[in-house]
């Protein structure tokens, strides 16, 4: 069973730092592409963060600067250091693995079920 939980979102005023969470389970970490995107009602779900097996990472231009991600194979979990938040950040946020399950054959895309960051103005 594969799983992904995010965790660490909330209520953050505006400039504020906030550190989210994706721990995962079932799929073989070392070897996956993992990702934050998010989204807003009424838009289309964006990237955010990604960052390879190889630890090569890419953002939108919109978080450059602000946002840092990162893993650690170990704890099989991925994090989304957050500074110098904007009202325009707030959304849900949603962590991506393109990963091999264990016991399966081909990497698939897998989703945690988002956890919701607001920034007050």
């Amino acid at each position: 069973q594969v799983q992904l939980v995010e965790s660490g979102g909330g209520l953050v005023q505006t400039g504020g730092p906030l550190r989210l969470s994706c721990a995962t389970s079932g799929i073989i970490f070392g070897s996956a592409s993992m990702g934050w995107y998010r989204q807003v009602p009424g838009k289309q779900r964006e990237l955010v963060a990604t960052i390879t097996s190889g630890d090569i990472t890419n953002y939108a231009d919109s978080v450059k600067g602000r946002f840092t991600i990162s893993r650690d194979n170990a704890a099989n979990t991925v994090y989304l250091q957050m500074n110098g938040l904007k009202p325009e950040d707030t959304a849900v946020y949603y962590c991506n693995a393109r990963a091999r399950a264990y016991r399966d054959t081909w990497p698939m895309d897998y989703w945690g079920k988002g956890t919701l960051v607001t920034v007050s103005s």
